[in-house]
């Protein structure tokens, strides 16, 4: 007894010292970071909730069945095993040792040995989907590529070990007379059934060599995991429960220096504009670097790395989270003199540039941060909450606003919203185009002498430069119009009082151009009394309802599915032609992913006669993007092939009559990958795409499909 309790607390005094060592070390790089905005710590009730739900409940990790399954098995027994822990240091004291008050209890032997058998089932599963998923078998496409596998298999074997010692000293006590359960410990029994043989002498020693090796075993995992990517079973809860609530989608958030908002009217002198070295990030980014688990599923589902591209968002987080490290030593000198001691590979890295040719030294390529198009599917799909989109864009804002390094092409669509207000550059006096042809007068703010707008009209009508300028975005602003006319609704337009909302120049890391085009339009709002907006694009929907509050512009925003799925619910639209369409539907990530707005513009199809509506394989959550987000729509698509006609694939594979969408820039882009694909003759030339409301139209009155052709 007394060697093994020397032993055990022997191995308990080394473990605990190398892992404090290391997560000292750790801390001291968190330290690091700029403060986070202030935002992070309030809040508290919704903070708890997400850790209950996504930690002890693992709601994200249950998305994905059988290993979400095998995850939540996995996870909940090492939580119900703790008293198996608690149990095999109490035997190193006490060989009878049982938990006080429930120690005896056949349903605690049970409940852990019930665990230990699905933690054993986790394993296989979870050995199974990493060979059937390998990179080795699947290669680039496998979401497990570019993750140190090595070091998964050996968790996986730790915890292995701990399983099969748990059973080992438990069987052996069951044959010493030792153990404190009477009946229910099914699987213990069963080993003690093997081990009886072996006499009670040998019993006795695979006691003593069970107790320490499982907890040898739990203590080296201990120390594996401060060391490893598994530090994420520690550092999960604190980074779910500080991520941006409710999600980290919908609003970019502002510029912050120092924990504090930039204000771009008077700048400070030390203020940091977006990240151009690791120590730029706020501790926040550094806890969503070092929490990440590697498993894959945000590069399972990014459109960039789906199509040959370099950006995988994992990929991205190690390499930042592989040079805090690599660089922490650089940083955590006290001194010159210090840096200049530092061997020589340490201080070559502390030199590294942020954003640069790899090749070159940089650590993050600049084709991997120009690929993303911010659809926030990484974001949606991380178990850990790790703020993919806004690190991303805070690295774009330094080399736009710092360095003015960006993509050659977005300049054009730059200078036209300085200029003109638009992306097009068409200007203010071709906002009201689209509005030629339509069987009646549409109202415009101002035309007649209004200060505000008028008590009578319900909504102000944000047509936006899509829908007042693109052709095809033009026929969707007139079936709107139409629709709202034929319910009786009252609204009204701006006009050229309209300019951009900034969007694509906010996603570009262009922040101050996004702020002066916000506030000119906040101001423009509340001077004419705007309350409810109703919107068309899923940009502006975004950019009106979650960026504008930052800027003093709080309103009501609908966008229109929203508001025609009502109107039809209320009956004052009725939709009565029976269409005899296929149809499917491409949820924009704007709309849907980041606004959580799904059901609307199934509502609308599924009201009209004869649309018999089939989802592509991908929608939704997982709605694949069509490439035109973060300001992509402005840039060249030259590395891998073209996200809109990979989505344009998945939608035809439904054999639709019409492909619809809810967003100018989605109806672009697929409007363009159908005619890729017609020319290819890989497309019916019937096919058309188009905004839902026109099909809603054309069955609230009899309308050609090529009406406005």
């Amino acid at each position: 007894m007394l060697a093994r309790l020397i032993i055990g607390l022997a191995m308990t005094a080394v473990a605990f010292g190398l892992a404090s060592r290391r997560i000292l070390h750790l801390y001291r790089i968190g330290r690091l970071g700029q403060p986070a905005d202030p935002e992070r710590t309030k809040d508290a009730g919704s903070r708890a909730w997400a850790v209950l739900s996504e930690v002890l409940a693992q709601r994200k990790l249950l998305k994905w069945t059988v290993a979400g399954a095998a995850h939540a098995a996995v996870f909940w027994g090492f939580l119900i095993l703790g008293a198996t822990i608690l149990e095999g240091y109490g035997a190193l004291f006490q060989r009878d040792f049982h938990i006080p008050l429930i120690g005896t209890d056949t349903w605690l032997g049970f409940l852990e040995d019930l665990f230990i058998v699905a933690v054993l089932c986790g394993l296989v599963v979870f050995s199974t989907l990493r060979i059937r998923q390998s990179p080795e078998r699947l290669g680039r496409s496998s979401r497990f590529s570019g993750s140190h596998l090595g070091a998964a298999w050996l968790v996986l074997f730790m915890i292995f070990n701990v399983m099969w010692t748990l059973l080992l000293y438990r069987g052996a006590q069951i044959n010493t007379g030792y153990f404190p359960y009477r009946h229910g410990a099914f699987a213990s029994e069963i080993a003690a059934h093997v081990l009886h043989p072996l006499g009670r002498s040998a019993n006795d020693v695979l006691e003593t060599v069970g107790i320490l090796a499982s907890l040898g075993v739990v203590l080296g995992f201990l120390v594996l995991v401060v060391n490893s990517k598994h530090l994420h079973i520690f550092l999960a809860p604190f980074n779910i429960a500080f991520s941006r609530r409710p999600r980290a989608l919908g609003a970019l958030l502002p510029v912050y220096s120092a924990g504090s908002e930039v204000d771009f009217e008077d700048p400070g002198e030390d203020d940091k504009i977006g990240r151009g070295a690791i120590e730029d990030f706020t501790w926040k980014g550094l806890l969503d670097f070092a929490t990440c688990t590697e498993c894959g599923r945000c590069q399972s589902q990014c459109p960039a790395w789906n199509t040959g591209k370099p950006l995988s968002p994992k990929l991205l987080i190690m390499g930042l989270r592989d040079h805090a490290l690599a660089k922490a030593p650089y940083l955590l000198a006290d001194s010159d003199d210090a840096r200049a001691a530092l061997p020589e590979a340490e201080r070559a890295e502390g030199e590294r540039a942020l954003v640069g040719p790899v090749a070159e030294g940089g650590v993050i390529d600049p084709d991997v941060l120009w690929s993303c198009v911010t659809c926030g599917a990484c974001v949606e799909q991380c178990p850990v909450d790790i703020e993919h989109v806004d690190h991303i864009v805070d690295m774009r804002r330094y080399q736009v606003m710092i360095e003015s390094e960006f993509p050659h092409e977005a300049q054009g669509m730059l200078r036209n919203l300085e200029r003109k207000g638009d992306p097009w550059g068409r200007g203010s006096k071709a906002r009201l185009e689209w509005t030629q042809g339509l069987p009646f007068d549409v109202r415009v703010f101002g035309e007649n002498g209004e200060e505000t707008i008028p008590e009578d009209v319900e909504y102000l009508f944000w047509v936006g430069c899509a829908g007042s300028l693109d052709d095809n975005a033009k026929r969707t602003s007139r079936s709107v119009a139409e629709l709202l006319h034929e319910a009786g609704v009252e609204f009204m337009i701006l006009g050229s009082g309209e300019t951009c909302t900034g969007d694509a120049a906010r996603r570009l890391g262009q922040e101050l151009l996004f702020q002066e085009l916000a506030k000119q339009n906040v101001e423009t709002l509340n001077e004419v009394g705007a309350k409810k907006i109703v919107v068309t694009c899923a940009h502006c929907f975004n950019t009106l309802s979650n960026e504008y509050p930052q800027f003093g512009g709080d309103y009501e925003v609908v966008h229109h599915t929203e508001l025609l799925a009502k109107l039809v619910a209320e009956g004052k639209l009725r939709p009565v032609n029976d269409l005899d369409l296929a149809v499917t539907y491409h949820d924009p990530c704007y709309l849907g992913r980041h606004n959580r707005v799904f059901s609307p513009p199934r509502d609308i199809l599924g009201s009209v006669p004869g649309v018999r509506l089939t989802e592509m394989p991908r929608n939704k959550e997982r709605s694949f993007c069509c490439g035109a987000g973060g300001a992509r729509m402005w840039m060249e698509e030259t590395i891998g092939s073209r996200i809109n006609e990979t989505r344009t694939d998945e939608a035809l594979g439904t054999e639709p009559d019409l492909v619809t969408a809810a967003c100018p820039y989605c109806i672009v882009m697929l409007t363009d990958g159908v005619a890729t694909r017609k020319q290819q003759g890989r497309a019916e030339e019937n096919v058309r795409v188009t905004d839902v409301s026109e099909v809603l139209l054309r069955s609230i009155r009899k309308a050609p499909a090529d009406a406005d052709d």
